[in-house]
């Protein structure tokens, strides 16, 4: 399944312009969104949500939705609070003891709302069934369907539709909150460090011909803006321990023997915080990225989509979201804390979930004077 996964991703422009072109389309819905609030108080979470959700979609799918689309807002909710539910300690209690599930009600919630948002997937595969064209194929559950077409003699076949449920739910989960909530950490930390924004605002002014957009391209003349983008994923940390893996045969590590089959949490925390690979790693320091010339610097132990054969799938997608949609929005806006607020005060403090993701804030978004 990841096989397939990954090869229809790419062919429905993960990594390619046309995924770039897409992004930058959502950029300017995102945009006109912020603008709408005309520099006044906001929270980006559900706007930020929906932006990076319609990129997905519209692999996923084939198409995106309207910000006010009430199946759309209803899946985003659901995601949310799944998502922060998952942090509880009533779900990590489950993770132990699965038996004790019809005990605990938030786990009960996270199950609910799971079987909600696969309701609402079925309705969607239900209309391409009955529109289904081998000829044009339009998004991976076009491709699915293709596949299980192909396979319809097979009868142990994983082209069935309780992975295609699953495998639509991970896609749709995984291409939402992780890109979004990176975001939201992204504008917070420019309104908690001015002179950092700035440095990225002159940046983007000096590289970016007026009436043009950041693309995929200007990132190397960024060396800045990039490192910015980078440390902002490395001092969020947002998933700290990872997704839990497993032993395929006996591991030996520095004398101990971990058996085949062992559930393991690598635990990205290590490096993203280590003090031997980072100066200040409990601060926020573009530096961290850029050496002595200004020039960008990649580093080994920057590992935020995890690495090896199991690494993030959609690790190329989340990056170019990241760096257009931040890089975009920092070029129209200079985002200022609300009134009142002195910067000192924005707290940086996360909110534990299945992700660790900001503290409710409210944003104020200022459309910057063009450059001459």
């Amino acid at each position: 399944m990841r096989r397939f996964t990954l090869s229809t991703l790419r062919d429905f422009g993960m990594g390619k312009k046309t995924i770039e072109d897409k992004i930058l389309d959502e950029l300017q819905a995102l945009i006109k969104n912020f603008e709408s609030h005309k520099g006044k108080p906001f929270d980006t979470r559900i706007i930020l949500n929906s932006a990076v959700s319609n990129v997905i979609c519209s692999i996923i799918f084939g198409k995106r939705f309207q910000y006010d689309d009430p199946t759309f807002l209803t899946l985003i909710d659901l995601l949310a609070e799944n998502v922060r539910l998952l942090g509880a300690p009533q779900v990590q209690l489950f993770n132990f003891f699965p038996k004790l599930g019809f005990l605990l009600g938030a786990q009960k919630t996270v199950e609910r709302n799971t079987d909600q948002q696969i309701a609402f997937f079925q309705g969607f595969f239900k209309e391409h069934k009955m529109e289904f064209d081998a000829n044009n194929i339009t998004g991976f559950i076009d491709a699915y369907l293709l596949k299980q077409e192909q396979e319809s003699k097979n009868s142990s076949t994983y082209f069935h539709e309780k992975n295609l449920e699953y495998s639509t739910l991970d896609l749709f989960a995984a291409g939402t909150e992780t890109t979004s909530t990176t975001l939201r950490w992204g504008l917070l930390l420019m309104m908690k460090y001015p002179e950092i924004q700035r440095k990225v605002h002159e940046e983007i002014t000096r590289v970016i011909k007026p009436g043009q957009v950041p693309r995929v391209q200007d990132r190397k003349n960024m060396p800045y803006t990039d490192a910015v983008a980078h440390e902002i994923q490395r001092f969020a940390n947002i998933l700290p321990l990872n997704v839990s893996r497993g032993t395929t045969t006996d591991v030996h590590f520095r004398g101990y023997c971990i058996p085949k089959g062992t559930e393991v949490m690598p635990l990205l925390i290590s490096v993203l915080q280590d003090k031997t690979q980072w100066a200040t790693p409990y601060e926020f320091n573009p530096q961290h990225f850029l050496d002595a010339n200004g020039r960008f610097v990649k580093k080994d132990a920057f590992m935020p989509f995890s690495i090896g054969r199991r690494a993030c799938v959609g690790e190329s997608l989340a990056k170019m979201e990241l760096f257009l949609f931040f890089a975009g929005l920092l070029q129209k806006f200079t985002f200022h804390a609300p009134p009142g607020v002195a910067e000192a005060d924005l707290d940086l403090t996360e909110e534990v979930g299945f992700t660790l993701s900001p503290k409710p804030h409210a944003v104020c978004a200022v459309v910057r004077k063009p450059a001459v």
